[in-house]
């Protein structure tokens, strides 16, 4: 079977193009979000064991549950979540930024150090953007890739019985 079939029982119109609805996409990439808020109110810090549960945990969930959903597509799905907690990723950051960086911004160097704080703090606000979204793509794309390889294992497990 092609993943264009038709399902008797489902409309055209009602066929997901993700292994899980969109309500479900958006809530397990809101698992991600304590850790950046956490780390940007500085109570969770890089290197701990805290922060490794915080970090890896999320993406787990998501491959499993992919994998419980029946592991249809399952690294489009595992990636469009990563890339919506990227979003979130970045609107996190945004809306902690003055928190996180209270008293001590960030500034450029070099040629553009001359340039008003406010102008400063507008173009790494914008740079710190793309950022986020990488960083959600890249860990959706690593547990992605661990899901579509973990369907196909569970796949041909349950073929085989």
């Amino acid at each position: 079977m092609t993943e264009h079939h038709h399902h008797p029982n489902v409309p055209p119109t009602r066929r997901r193009l993700l292994g899980l609805p969109l309500a479900a996409v958006f809530a397990l990439a809101l698992l991600a979000v304590p850790r950046v808020v956490l780390h940007d109110l500085d109570i969770l810090h890089e290197g701990t064991p805290v922060n490794a549960v915080f970090v890896f945990a999320p993406p787990i969930v998501w491959i499993v549950a992919v994998l419980v959903a029946g592991g249809r597509r399952a690294f489009a799905t595992v990636f469009a979540i990563g890339l919506t907690s990227g979003v979130l990723l970045a609107v996190v950051h945004q809306l902690l930024w003055s928190t996180a960086f209270a008293g001590n911004p960030p500034r450029l160097g070099g040629n553009l150090a001359g340039l008003d704080p406010a102008v400063q703090d507008i173009v790494i606000r914008l740079f710190s953007i793309p950022s986020s979204l990488v960083t959600g793509a890249l860990i959706g794309a690593i547990a992605g890739l661990i899901a579509w390889g973990l369907s196909a294992i569970v796949g041909r497990a349950r073929r085989a019985r």
